[in-house]
């Protein structure tokens, strides 16, 4: 993700320093971002090569979902399947109508009946609050950031310097642009990491089994490492939108790891998970 929005960052830069005007710059960087939220599902389910299934070849699956929708007053998102062994899940989609809910046949035959659903109401959750769409506009907004300061750096060296060298030029405007957009994407992953905890506590509330769920979190995050790569792969494209990251390496703490993940420790989780339970009244 950092890779990709930096390359947008280097892009319209390089737009901008070759004479192209400000207005075309940020029409063609808000244009990659719209295609890449516009086609989500389809390059999420692509990356897994997952497919929708119908209630008649998924009934119990399907049966979870309707209770769930219908307990949070919701739209019934599709619902997918993907053959691999990782035990994971994930939700995407530009709108309701175009959500869809996918899940691994590896998380099908890992998890009870209590813990599906704790996963699936929390990827219901992402749903309901439209995070693909959320995280979309705080994409394109680290972008404009970055934009706004170097046409204002661009505009001002230029007009100070117009004798000095060009490539000087370019090389600071470039820099100061990459470190706005890194402080932007900081921001980005902190972001995501609260609508995880967010998904989490809407999960809790819904089912009313916050235990269901914490333990959906150990048994998939404990098996990660028994996983064949090769499906760990399969799972990478698709990571940020994931019920717990392709590759889980750390339980709790913090640190660079921790800074730059797009989901909170597992500790961090759990621990909210038992505050609601308590809360609930239950052990």
């Amino acid at each position: 993700m950092f890779g990709l929005g930096l390359l947008y960052v280097i892009l319209a830069a390089a737009l901008y320093a070759l004479g192209f005007s400000a207005i075309l710059v940020l029409g063609i960087s808000g244009a990659l971002l719209f295609a890449q939220w516009w086609f989500s599902d389809s390059l999420a389910m692509s990356a897994m090569r997952a497919h929708v299934v119908t209630p008649e070849q998924a009934p119990q699956l399907h049966a979870l979902v309707d209770r769930l929708c219908a307990m949070a007053d919701m739209e019934k998102p599709r619902v997918a399947i993907a053959d691999s062994e990782a035990p994971n899940a994930f939700a995407t989609g530009r709108t309701s109508k175009r959500s869809v809910i996918v899940v691994t046949t590896g998380l099908l035959r890992r998890l009870d009946r209590d813990e599906l659903e704790g996963v699936l109401a929390h990827e219901l959750s992402h749903v309901a609050h439209r995070d693909v769409t959320v995280m979309t506009i705080a994409s394109f907004t680290a972008i404009l950031a970055g934009f706004m300061v170097r046409s204002a750096m661009w505009g001002s060296m230029v007009r100070d310097r117009r004798d000095s060298n060009t490539f000087l030029v370019f090389a600071a405007v470039m820099l100061v642009s990459v470190l706005v957009y890194f402080v932007s994407f900081l921001l980005i992953r902190a972001l995501s990491r609260y609508r995880e905890l967010g998904a989490d506590r809407g999960a809790a509330y819904v089912t009313g089994r916050p235990t269901a769920l914490a333990n959906a979190l150990q048994k998939v995050s404990g098996e990660m490492a028994a996983i064949p790569t090769r499906d760990l792969r399969q799972m990478e494209p698709i990571s940020s939108f994931a019920f717990v990251p392709a590759f889980a390496r750390g339980r709790g703490g913090f640190g660079l790891e921790t800074l730059f993940s797009t989901h909170p420790p597992l500790q961090k989780r759990l621990e909210q998970l038992a505050r609601i339970a308590a809360e609930l009244g239950q052990r």
